[in-house]
């Protein structure tokens, strides 16, 4: 299903107490599928109790580059569920587990 070039990568985040997400998995999560050559979205899921919620997450990463800034801002500006900030932090994680991963030498 996912090309040879491409690497799954999961950000995770402290949902907010009060969140049916921390009721229900403790943590919010958000996985990724990136290609590793220039760093593209290709698919991505979150840990959300609703299904609009997960699609309009994918609406905000798929087809963005990783190192895209303006991606915490879009999510800042359009995402206003109460697990903003870990959805924020998640991707944080996941950038940063992406940026160590392609700084290996192949």
């Amino acid at each position: 299903m996912y090309d040879k070039n491409t690497i799954f990568i999961i950000g995770d985040a402290k949902a907010p107490q009060n969140n049916p997400i921390t009721k229900k998995y403790n943590q919010y999560f958000l996985a990724m599928v990136v290609a590793q050559t220039d760093g593209k979205i290709i698919d991505v899921e979150c840990s959300a109790t609703v299904d609009i919620t997960k699609r309009f997450v994918q609406s905000l990463f798929i087809g963005r580059n990783m190192d895209d800034p303006s991606i915490v801002e879009d999510i800042s500006q359009r995402y206003f569920g109460s697990s903003q900030k870990a959805l924020i932090v998640a991707f944080n994680d996941a950038l940063k587990k992406y940026q160590a991963i392609t700084a290996l030498p192949n």
